[in-house]
């Protein structure tokens, strides 16, 4: 993996607080500090910041209290939904590659300039498989037509189909033993569900594991633990020096009905026509959205979602749910006239279905400012009803943590669970960054889960609203810490800066600049897609004026080549509580992708 080689620098530092003043967007109270005095680490210290951590925290709670008001129960009411059905509904499914995909972005990053917000686009190359026209049906012991869905990356099949008689097996194992059944066979897995991760194996390897025993085809039984015939599609690897064989996912139905047919000997035939084909890696574009941050424009906390999907239903629940609360958070932030000290960063990742591939490209472009990432969010397992908030981060910033989370009590919300996880966010937390991600009430995730059954219709306005609600509460309490972000850290996971941009320092501010933002949103049409519009200038361009593209037509923009990066670097203000971490790697809960 890219992280890998990431140098581990141990640092010893000393934070010089100074006095600072605040304004009417910052309503709790903070203690005020002498402006000449040294913090000294040292355990009365630690036990005393953490109760003005707890105290600062607790400030915000009628803060937090407006913010859940407006998206439960005021003006922003069901608007997360009902931009989520706007932007489903016009564009449809969103796949790697696709024209879809280009215009999600168009519609995202109009809508998002409309909203009032900071917006520019980041060039990425992404994976181009495209599906094709594809069939199977069973032609002995009966005629059946076989519902299936190509997995990506996968192989077509000559244009007459490939018609072979079938071996079911249940188990990579059982495909071991009988190995010497297998030569030229479509073997089919009907392999249980246990847990995504665990199952997910067999959509991953089951086709490079049927080639090295020769068989021709394999069809997998979809990854779901409940089904009413319909097969779910996915990614797939093809292994470095096995031969490439057609794959794909049928439904638990037919997996079963052919199983029960070989227990029962009867000879079992199968036609399968695939027309998938990989074109050349296509230029996109992960979407970014920000609210500067007045006093620490340089540091960010990162909420984001992505917006490519799979090439079937509209992908409304993965991931559009988290793609759109992502925008949502701001847009509650903006409209209560809210802005807080550090950036608040929403991106909308794309090719996240490939593997995680635009933002791992992002990763590779911003790692040599890691230091200015506080925290990295993501919500890519639906937006049911949010049960908890999950983390990782080190013992002092799972404590902070923990009280921020208490602000979430009229939502009922506030317990802090251990591994925060999400596929786009893994490799900052792999780097030690904290990171967070939302755990709801999932148990129907999988049954929709890249199938025609993601629709709107899983989606529910009201968990959406609570959704945004929490995503919007942690993602300013974080973003706005004053006293917390006085605690200094003991260890920084460093990636070598390698022909990293120079850019001058920037001194903290006293005052806040134009605090006050527009306390409403123009609404953003939801039947035509607007052409794109040249970006707004950043206070920081200087850094890289020509970084991103600035379009003026309807066309998307080629790739720029100079990065904008991760903004300046770390001047003189305060550490952020969550750099109060040990950097080391916590492994994710479960495995929420193929990587």
């Amino acid at each position: 993996m890219t992280w890998k080689g990431i140098l581990f620098i141990h640092l010893s530092l000393s934070v010089f607080l100074k006095l600072s003043s605040f304004c009417d967007c910052h309503p709790h109270s903070l203690q005020t500090i002498n402006p000449g005095s040294t913090v000294r680490v040292s355990s009365n210290d630690t036990a005393r910041e953490a109760i003005d951590v707890a105290a600062e925290i607790a400030g915000y709670a009628d803060v937090a209290k407006q913010i859940i008001d407006l998206a439960v129960f005021g003006a922003a009411q069901n608007r997360s939904y009902r931009r989520l059905a706007d932007f489903t509904d016009t564009i449809g499914n969103r796949v790697s590659g696709s024209h879809n995909l280009e215009m999600a972005i168009k519609y995202m990053y109009n809508a998002l300039s409309q909203d009032g917000l900071d917006v520019h686009l980041e060039p990425v190359k992404i994976p181009h498989w495209v599906r094709g026209k594809e069939s199977a049906e069973m032609t002995a012991p009966r005629a059946k037509t076989l519902a299936i869905l190509g997995l990506g990356s996968s192989v077509g099949t000559p244009p007459e189909g490939i018609e072979a008689e079938v071996l079911v097996v249940q188990s990579f194992e059982e495909l071991k033993r009988r190995a010497s059944e297998a030569k030229g066979r479509i073997v089919v897995f009907n392999q249980p569900f246990v847990s995504y991760g665990e199952t997910v194996a067999y959509r991953a390897y089951g086709a490079s594991e049927a080639a090295k025993v020769g068989a021709v085809a394999t069809l997998i039984r979809s990854i779901t633990p409940f089904s009413i015939n319909s097969p779910h599609t996915g990614w797939q690897d093809y292994q470095a020096g096995v031969k490439r064989i057609p794959s794909a996912c049928i439904t638990v139905e037919d997996a079963e009905l052919m199983w029960r047919m070989a227990q029962r000997g009867q000879k079992i035939v199968v036609k399968l026509t695939m027309g998938a084909t990989t074109l050349p890696d296509a230029d996109s574009f992960n979407t970014v959205a920000e609210i500067r941050g007045w006093q620490h424009p340089e540091q960010v906390v990162l909420l984001s979602g992505h917006l490519d999907s799979w090439d079937v239903g509209q992908g409304a629940m993965d991931d559009g749910g988290g793609a759109i609360i992502s925008w949502e958070a701001l847009s509650l932030i903006k409209d209560l006239g809210l802005r807080p000290r550090r950036t608040l960063r929403t991106v909308l990742w794309t090719a996240e279905e490939q593997g995680g591939v635009g933002s791992q490209q992002y990763y590779n472009l911003h790692k040599v400012n890691m230091s200015n990432f506080d925290l990295v969010m993501e919500s890519d397992l639906g937006t049911f009803t949010p049960v908890a908030l999950q983390f990782t981060g080190s013992d002092a910033a799972r404590k902070v943590m923990e009280e921020v989370v208490k602000l979430l009590a009229p939502i009922n919300t506030t317990k802090l669970e251990a591994h925060g996880e999400g596929t786009d966010i893994s490799p900052w937390m792999q780097a030690g960054v904290p990171g967070a991600s939302l755990h709801v009430a999932d148990s129907r995730y999988f049954w929709f889960h890249h199938s025609e059954g993601d629709t709107m219709t899983v989606q529910d306005p009201r968990d959406m609203d609570l959704c945004s609600a929490l995503w919007a509460v942690v993602a300013y309490v974080v973003g706005d810490l004053q006293h917390a972000a006085q605690i200094a850290r003991p260890a920084v996971n460093s990636v070598p800066s390698v022909g990293s941009v120079s850019v001058p320092p920037v001194s903290a501010q006293s005052q806040c600049p134009q605090c006050r933002l527009s306390l409403s949103a123009p609404s953003v049409g939801s039947v035509s897609v607007p052409p794109v519009s040249a970006p707004p200038q950043s206070p920081q361009s200087a850094v890289a004026p020509a970084a991103f593209p600035r379009p003026a037509s309807a066309e998307l923009p080629a790739p720029a080549p100079v990065p904008r990066g991760g903004g300046q670097p770390r001047t003189g203000g305060p550490l952020h509580p969550f750099l109060f971490r040990g950097w080391e790697h916590q492994r994710l809960s479960h495995l929420r992708r193929l990587q």
